[in-house]
């Protein structure tokens, strides 16, 4: 600090000190919760007083809240405020995508579009995310769809299209979408970003539904307790439901069949197209699935057709036809048995799972077998589901 030209003016350091310092006595804060005072309702058990004022010993400043003394706005009185800290809702990214159940085909449609500001999960502070995608409640393996890896980004474009087939009405009312967004490591374990949870009742067929979601956190797993003790109680269950009769059978995945009876060829044409969700056999949480055809009752025993193997998969795509000549007075008094095997090398093939189309069956299997008789020349598929009740003829040849 300088007064007339040339000469140089000196401070104390006393008063260097008090050239920022704010006018006004400054008063001791005596505990931390004065800095924070709460209205108090009257009485004893109130703190006393009964006014709601805050101590006398505070000063101006010290009852000011935190954001009056930035110069920020505080919110009004009566106005909600979250609970919840903004690295909730905000840090994990937000995730963009379209859900479209087509009825139909009974498929449903994920458009995986792009995410934001993901949250950094490598070294150089960025990431390299991918998309998961499952059915709840399901089988992890048997439902599980994934995208493509986007390398070093916060901000990865996706614009993938991943499909389920086998999407019934009874999926959409009761299954949940889960949607994780994850980190891949090569020389580690990948790791999860974040979720989003989707209830498919709140699409309408037919009708694309747009999503822009924050990611959520993990969901907390159990304990291996609480896991076994879940376990258990499922058995229970399952053998509850097992004395109760055998109308209640666990369903082992889905098959979609074609059936067409082509009169000039004066026989039915069963086409094999694909299958669904597949129950897993082998200890790599997969199948080695194919499927087995019969024509019941079958004399000569020569109506068996038998698919190719697909390996290590729950979702084979098969797309083969067989032929079976016969009359359609005489197909009338007959019925079809599918079933689906696990291919073993060296041991018993393990089935999976089987549905039976004829006059005897019911819902949709038989709906499906009149619909073919009725409906001559005209190719007919429909999704079929699979139980676990083993038919005694197919039982016979469990290696075949």
């Amino acid at each position: 600090m300088r007064g007339r030209r040339g000469d140089r003016m000196t401070i104390s350091i006393q008063e260097h000190m008090a050239i920022n310092v704010c006018p006004g006595p400054i008063r001791p804060i005596r505990q931390i919760s004065d800095y924070f005072p709460r209205r108090r309702g009257p009485g004893p058990e109130g703190g006393g007083g009964g006014s709601g004022e805050a101590p006398a010993h505070l000063g101006p400043l010290a009852l000011a809240p935190p954001a009056a003394l930035l110069g920020a706005a505080t919110p009004e009185d009566g106005a909600e405020v979250d609970s919840y800290d903004s690295d909730d809702t905000t840090a994990l990214g937000t995730l963009e995508f379209d859900l479209l159940y087509d009825q139909a085909s009974c498929t449903l449609h994920c458009r995986i579009l792009r995410a934001k500001g993901l949250k950094p999960m490598d070294f150089n502070g960025l990431a390299d995310p991918y998309v998961k995608l499952h059915l709840l409640p399901g089988a992890c393996k048997a439902n599980k769809l994934k995208t493509k890896t986007q390398r070093n980004t916060l901000n990865p474009v996706w614009n993938e299209d991943l499909t389920y087939s086998g999407i019934t009405d009874d999926d959409i009312t009761h299954k949940v979408l889960r949607i994780s967004v994850c980190d891949e490591d090569k020389l580690s374990h990948n790791e999860f970003i974040g979720e989003i949870r989707v209830p498919l009742r709140r699409l309408k067929p037919s009708q694309k539904k747009h999503f822009n979601i924050c990611l959520e956190r993990q969901l907390a797993s159990p304990s291996s307790m609480s896991a076994a003790l879940r376990g258990i109680s499922c058995y229970l269950k399952e053998l509850e439901q097992a004395e109760q009769g055998p109308g209640l059978l666990e369903e082992r995945g889905r098959i979609l069949l074609r059936l067409n009876y082509s009169s000039r060829r004066r026989g039915l044409l069963v086409g094999v197209i694909r299958c669904a969700h597949l129950a897993a056999m082998d200890v790599n949480g997969y199948s080695d699935p194919y499927v087995k055809t019969y024509l019941r009752p079958d004399v000569d025993k020569r109506s068996k057709h038998k698919t190719c193997v697909k390996k290590k998969t729950l979702n084979p795509e098969f797309n083969e036809e067989f032929f079976y000549e016969m009359e359609l007075s005489t197909l009338a008094t007959k019925t079809l048995e599918v079933t689906v095997w696990d291919y073993d090398i060296g041991k018993s093939n393990d089935f999976i799972g089987g549905v039976s189309l004829g006059p005897g069956a019911r819902g949709e299997a038989r709906k499906h077998w009149s619909d073919c008789l009725q409906q001559p020349d005209t190719a007919l598929e429909r999704w079929h589901t699979l139980t676990s009740e083993l038919p005694p003829a197919a039982g016979a040849l469990p290696s075949a």
